[in-house]
């Protein structure tokens, strides 16, 4: 599959990270640690017997350059992604080779679009921000249901039913590093635009499909799927959901990391994310079910590469997962991971 390629991973010794490597690796791909962290990658390279650990900097983009040397293509897992997105894209750039990342944060992949996106173009190299859970798999259903009829809808409705949610330490700085780069507020995408507010978020019931069935939700608790879905779909209305029990686990500072459970590591957390587009009277249904928020952003963003790298993919530059790729064709391909269905 991988064919003996060679992918660099950025941040390879977090808990995304190692899944990361560790799907490279089953896929036939050939990882390179990098890092900022040398001691954290001294552990992780002893543990992964034969793999290359390139310690990195972002502060020092000779030591990016060593990392990226010889890569196919490099993969971003190390948040907070405003401090680290920038740095790495413009070290894939240099290098000519193409760039994903797992970045949940809003801000960090608007600035993404906004910074890269004629050098991108101009250089030929895919550039693909949010290839995770959070934005990419929101914006691959959303393009899914859209079909192949619907080049517009009037909005796009997707609800996170997660059982739960124990966030690792990266999640928890980059929400505060987002916090504080909106002042505390509250942000949503209405009217065509990005809208930044201090309302209070709603309380409301979200229909899932069954077995789950309707659930109490929070209202516009916002993801990047606000930026990946209207860079490429004509939608000035998208709107997220997150399950009440998510949402309180995360915001309590006590809430512990997530713990294996399998022999994959995955936690025994669960996800049901449903994707509704309105247009007109029209309704149209995603849905997608899994286990383990981080451990599926591994073939979400591994399946990215492979793509781009076998050249089977729609467009060059900054783009999205849906934008990028053939989105019903990229969820089937995932069916180890995650099931898929559009309804309606």
């Amino acid at each position: 599959m991988g064919s003996g390629l060679t992918v660099a991973v950025f941040g390879a010794y977090g808990h995304t990270g190692r899944f990361v490597v560790a799907e490279l690796r089953e896929r036939g791909f050939v990882p390179v640690l990098s890092g900022r962290d040398a001691d954290k990658l001294k552990v992780l390279a002893e543990s992964e017997s034969g793999l290359d650990a390139r310690p990195a900097s972002v502060d020092d983009p000779a030591s990016l350059d060593r990392a990226l040397a010889g890569a196919a293509a490099v993969i971003n897992c190390a948040g907070p992604f405003a401090t680290t997105a920038a740095p790495v894209i413009e070290a894939a750039l240099r290098a000519g080779i193409p760039y994903v990342d797992v970045a949940a944060e809003i801000e960090a992949n608007v600035d993404t679009f906004a910074h890269f996106a004629d050098r991108a173009r101009a250089a030929g190299t895919a550039i693909v921000p949010a290839m995770a859970f959070y934005g990419g798999l929101g914006d691959l259903l959303a393009t899914a249901a859209m079909g192949d009829d619907w080049t517009a809808a009037d909005e796009a409705h997707i609800a996170y039913g997660l059982n739960g949610w124990h966030p690792t330490a990266g999640t928890r700085t980059a929400g505060a590093v987002s916090r504080q780069r909106r002042g505390g507020r509250h942000v949503r995408y209405a009217n065509g635009q990005l809208e930044y507010h201090d309302d209070e978020l709603p309380a409301l019931e979200w229909p899932f499909p069954d077995p789950m069935g309707p659930r109490a939700v929070i209202g516009e608790f916002t993801m990047a799927d606000v930026v990946t879905i209207p860079s490429h779909l004509s939608i000035p209305e998208v709107r997220t959901y997150m399950a009440v029990e998510a949402a309180r686990d995360l915001s309590a500072p006590d809430t512990p990391a997530p713990a294996a459970v399998d022999e994959r590591g995955r936690s025994a957390q669960t996800f049901l994310v449903d994707v509704v587009v309105r247009n007109g009277g029209a309704e149209r249904r995603a849905v997608a079910r899994g286990q383990d928020i981080y451990a599926v952003s591994a073939p979400l963003a591994v399946e990215a590469v492979h793509r781009i790298l076998t050249g089977r993919t729609r467009t060059v530059g900054v783009a999205s997962a849906g934008e990028i790729f053939d989105a019903p064709d990229f969820l089937r391909a995932l069916s180890a991971h995650l099931s898929f269905e559009v309804r309606g």
